[in-house]
């Protein structure tokens, strides 16, 4: 059976991990919500009424259900029960949370004894979707919450906290507020279109459009770091055949992660693994091998390296210090010349310096004249030996120093979920669309049809405009009992 969106019955779930542990909690949410625990909660053997609750107060007592085999009352567990009274819970209704002991039979029975006495199992995100419907807070911030759960860094649980607290919102907001009283007045024009008067200023229309584009495009741009942080700041190793790029990630992960072999052309697909440091993610990405080569998977790996070092943030180009200069310049030359100087770092690691330390020096000096040469900004050379792990700490206070570069404050408004970036990006058309308009002089019905579009993309990242297929679809990604 489908259960409504906007269901108003009482909903039950386990909201600690799936499993046994010390202690198991399960919430629970909706108008029956006091009724149905307390039948089921007594405090040293006595029944506890419902009219005896007050809220945000935690009561110690015992779960009570019927054996089924001798139909006699029976003590399930020792509990903790914490009540909340609407509408200050996190769901907005009247809900409680049961602490037991972590016992998997604990917890299945005690959702038993719930759902006979009239709950039934939470759908997953239900919880967070009742208090979107409950307007405790908007869509970006119910969103901000499975970020929250999901944060694996500092960073990730800076931004998403920011989120949650409605930066993101307010920004959002602000931008429709100002749209939407110029789209009022353009249809009021319509209203009196036979009287041929103009309520909207087309000078002040212009120049708001061209800050809130400036708004929207600043927002877009962030969505490349912000989605970086939230999901690992991806690294490509990047190199010819046999410089070493595997043998460096298994020297950063301290793991034999990749194989690694003298054979040319070993890693043929890309490997990513993911390390913290400094509480941000860095997603490293093994690369094949970059050669001239016939065989069809090891060209296909290789074609992949290309995607990769387009989609990574930080670029390490490995070259092999033990090549003549003439091959050692060709290497570097094809690394930099694959790098977008505006998104991406690139560190050149001159690698097995431990087989020619004497050569060392000058080919360094080499490769900063080719760095001169090809005017990149954000660009780090040093040496290393990722086999003998000689370079491997001042590679990591590299990266270290590039992440804080990356670093954003606990204020900071990010872009870090892609249905909000594309919402972005199709309000940023509309508007252009308004632009365009206005400067050929379009009529007001069609130039306020591309605003109100412009008002929809924006109200769709925080909820203000959704609809019911949307809203499941997103709440179907959280865990069941948040």
């Amino acid at each position: 059976m489908r259960t409504s969106f906007f269901s108003d019955d009482t909903i039950c779930a386990v909201a600690t991990p799936h499993g046994m542990g010390a202690i198991a909690t399960v919430r629970v949410s909706g108008p029956q919500a006091h009724g149905i625990v307390c039948s089921l909660f007594k405090r040293k053997g006595v029944a506890f009424p419902e009219e005896q609750i007050e809220g945000y107060r935690a009561y110690y007592g015992q779960i009570v259900g019927t054996d089924k085999a001798s139909d006699s009352e029976v003590t399930l567990d020792e509990a903790v029960v914490t009540f909340f009274k609407a509408p200050h819970s996190f769901t907005g209704e009247d809900a409680a949370e049961i602490s037991v002991h972590g016992s998997v039979f604990i917890q299945q029975r005690l959702l038993e004894l719930l759902v006979e006495g009239g709950a039934r199992l939470a759908l997953p995100g239900e919880f967070t979707r009742r208090a979107f419907v409950n307007r405790k807070f908007d869509l970006a911030q119910a969103e901000a919450v499975a970020d929250l759960i999901a944060s694996q860094s500092e960073a990730a649980h800076r931004l998403a906290m920011n989120q949650l607290k409605g930066g993101f919102s307010k920004e959002l907001q602000m931008m429709r507020s100002k749209l939407l009283e110029i789209t009022s007045l353009m249809e009021l024009e319509l209203d009196f279109s036979e009287e041929d008067v103009e309520f909207a200023d087309r000078s002040k229309l212009k120049a708001l459009l061209e800050e809130t584009q400036t708004h929207v495009t600043k927002l877009m741009d962030s969505f490349r770091l912000g989605n970086a942080i939230k999901n690992g700041i991806p690294v490509a190793i990047v190199g010819e055949t046999n410089t070493g790029k595997s043998t460096l990630l298994n020297a950063l992960l301290g793991e034999d992660r990749a194989i690694v072999s003298d054979i040319a052309g070993t890693t043929r697909d890309t490997i990513e693994e993911v390390m913290n440091l400094n509480g941000t993610l860095f997603r490293f990405i093994d690369t094949a091998g970059i050669r001239d080569t016939a065989e069809t998977i090891e060209r296909i790996g290789i074609e992949r390296t290309f995607r990769k070092i387009n989609e990574a943030d930080i670029v390490l180009g490995l070259v092999d210090a033990t090549q003549s200069q003439a091959d050692l310049i060709k290497a570097a030359r094809f690394i930099l010349g694959k790098i977008d100087d505006v998104h991406q770092v690139v560190v050149l690691l001159l690698n097995k310096t431990d087989l020619c330390p004497s050569e060392s020096a000058e080919k360094i000096d080499l490769l900063k004249s080719l760095v001169t040469e090809s005017s990149l900004n954000h660009t780090y050379i040093q040496t290393l030996s990722a086999k003998t792990g000689n370079g491997l700490d001042q590679l990591r206070q590299t990266l270290a120093e590039i992440q804080q570069s990356m670093n954003v404050s606990q204020d900071t408004v990010m872009v870090t979920n892609v249905r909000h970036f594309e919402a972005l990006k199709h309000a940023h058309e509309s508007l252009n669309a308004v632009q365009k308009g206005l400067d050929e002089g379009i009529p007001t019905d069609l130039v306020a049809q591309d605003l109100r579009e412009a008002l929809y993309y924006l109200g769709s990242i925080t909820g203000e405009i959704t609809t019911d297929e949307v809203l499941g679809s997103i709440f179907s990604r959280f865990c069941i009992g948040k």
